[in-house]
């Protein structure tokens, strides 16, 4: 397998078209897994995808191909580069095009000529050691951990290059007791940070709370988010902020004849961002775009990626707009992000929360998120392993699960107390989202719209 750098080389040296973009993604996995208190599999794995992306331009517009492969010979390289040329040619001109950036506004600190970085099972060394502990309780646990280091090599017929290493890396167990069932889950980058002896000191709390059960009908009622269930629901809002969706009226950030930017939603000061040196959550800060969707261009590949502030201190702040689409509509270019903060909100924490809470419920985690009506961005879920009732400052057990019905729109525009920020592992979205630091809110009325027999 020749090295990545030598694959974009090689392809951009036999492309034929007016301009070529090449992306080489070399990743390393390491996967660890138990169940019934035992440990079941780990296992390494690398692989190399890479992408031509080729574009044909006449007077007026620009074509767009692209092929991806996996292949490692170098003798597949040249058949692919012509695949994508001639995707390039029989496609419908592109409406996001543009120039490509120029080779000199490309500094890279990584190094082009560097070696990619590995991933090993020796990542998972402590955890291992604390989880076996945990394995000689009573509780039986159950879960998985991964370890994904990602290379990307991005070229262009421009002399742009660039280049970045990105590690990911997630734990979740579930615990069961009695059948009564649990979840916690943290986000990391090496696993350094992460504590199974404190994961596993929650799931005990929480499965002791669940040994005493309580029916509760369908109904509105004040809940409190922990910082996971509060990131899914935030990154869905992110997901759905593209300018071009909302200027031309087909969603929740669509306004009369213009979008809700500068809209607000909240008088609690929060602001949602994203930003590629939020430190601990770090992610590519340039544009790796093998295809152009609403939010991103194959035109914009290799531009650097700046914070967003989405929502700031309470009010809508910005859309995501590619380069074409900003200069339409005349805004300023935003990159949806690869991490999401939430700040603004007290010192106080989910316990102090629950304490200050007369009646209400806490909603652990949430599953299966789907979106009903993309013009209010209302989505439908259900609950899952722990809705805990509140009485009088205490939790005082376990209750039913539940569909709920809410909008992320709509709970920051009736969130009453958000607390103190931390670094959280979604679990909707863990497979495609980690790097997220959010408070917990306090949600008045929260919309369970019915009861669910999901465990």
């Amino acid at each position: 397998m020749i090295a990545a750098q030598h694959v974009i080389e090689r392809a951009l040296a036999c492309a034929s078209v007016d301009d070529t973009i090449v992306i080489v993604t070399d990743s390393s996995d390491a996967t660890l897994r138990w169940a019934g208190n035992s440990m079941t599999t780990n296992g390494i794995a690398t692989s190399r995808r890479w992408e031509v992306v080729s574009i044909v331009r006449d007077s007026i517009s620009a074509r767009v191909g692209t092929v991806s492969s996996t292949s490692v010979d170098p003798d597949d390289i040249e058949a692919v580069v012509r695949a994508s040329e001639a995707a390039a040619r029989s496609a419908e001109p592109a409406d996001d095009a543009m120039p490509l950036l120029p080779g000199e506004s490309a500094s890279d600190p990584q190094g082009w000529d560097r070696h990619a970085q590995h991933t090993s099972i020796d990542v998972f060394g402590s955890l291992a050691t604390e989880l076996n502990v945990g394995f000689d309780g009573s509780d039986a646990l159950y879960g998985f951990a991964q370890h994904r280091v990602d290379n990307v090599w991005l070229g262009t017929s421009t002399g742009l290059r660039r280049t970045f290493t990105q590690p990911t890396g997630s734990v979740e167990i579930n615990g069961k007791r009695s059948g009564a069932s649990a979840w916690v889950g943290t986000g990391t980058t090496d696993f350094r940070d992460v504590s199974a002896e404190k994961m596993l000191d929650e799931l005990s709390t929480r499965l002791g709370w669940a040994q005493n059960t309580v029916e509760m009908p369908a109904g509105r009622y004040e809940t409190l988010l922990p910082p996971s269930a509060v990131a899914d629901l935030m990154i869905y809002l992110m997901w759905t902020m593209e300018g071009r969706g909302a200027q031309e009226g087909r969603t929740a950030l669509s306004g009369a004849g213009e979008t809700r930017v500068g809209e607000k939603l909240t008088t609690l000061p929060l602001t949602l961002y994203s930003d590629p040196r939020a430190v601990g959550l770090e992610y590519t800060p340039f544009v790796v775009a093998g295809s152009s969707s609403d939010s991103v261009s194959v035109f914009d590949n290799g531009m650097g990626i700046e914070r967003v502030d989405w929502v700031r201190d309470g009010s809508v702040s910005a859309l995501a707009y590619p380069r074409a689409a900003a200069r339409k509509y005349g805004a300023p270019v935003a990159v949806p992000g690869e991490n999401l903060v939430m700040t603004g909100g007290t010192d106080a924490s989910l316990d102090k929360m629950v304490a200050d809470t007369e009646r209400g419920l806490l909603l652990t985690t949430l599953w299966y998120i789907r979106e009903v009506d993309p013009t209010s961005l209302l989505l439908t879920g259900l609950t899952r392993d722990g809705v805990y009732a509140i009485e009088s400052g205490r939790i005082t057990g376990a209750v039913n699960n539940f569909r709920f019905n809410e909008s992320p729109l709509d709970l920051l525009r009736r969130v009453t107390e958000a607390g103190a920020t931390e670094a959280t592992l979604p679990r909707e979205w863990k497979d495609w989202f980690t790097r997220t630091a959010m408070p917990p809110l306090r949600i008045p009325e929260f919309h369970m719209s019915s009861v669910s027999a999901a465990q």
